[in-house]
């Protein structure tokens, strides 16, 4: 898996809502050198347990249709005489 990148609209909107929940949850400035660094953190370290989630869910997802189709192909299959 290559390194997980975001665009620098979506890094900056990460970066605010990391700043807006230290300072909600631990009463705390986090300044944006550290917030990116922390980012950078996040995405390097734990980043992969997050892509293999959305990995396995979308696994979920593609086998519960593929069963539906299935299901639906065997509804009209057509008996031999």
């Amino acid at each position: 898996m290559s390194a997980i990148e975001f665009s620098l609209q979506q890094k900056e909107q990460i970066i605010i809502k990391l700043q807006k929940y230290f300072l909600k949850e631990l009463d705390s400035e986090l300044e944006q050198f550290d917030a990116d660094f922390l980012l950078d953190f996040i995405a390097k370290e734990m980043g992969v347990f997050f892509y293999n989630k959305g990995l396995y869910d979308a696994q979920a997802i593609l086998n519960e249709k593929l069963d539906t189709i299935s299901d639906a192909i065997y509804e009209i299959e057509q008996p031999i005489p």
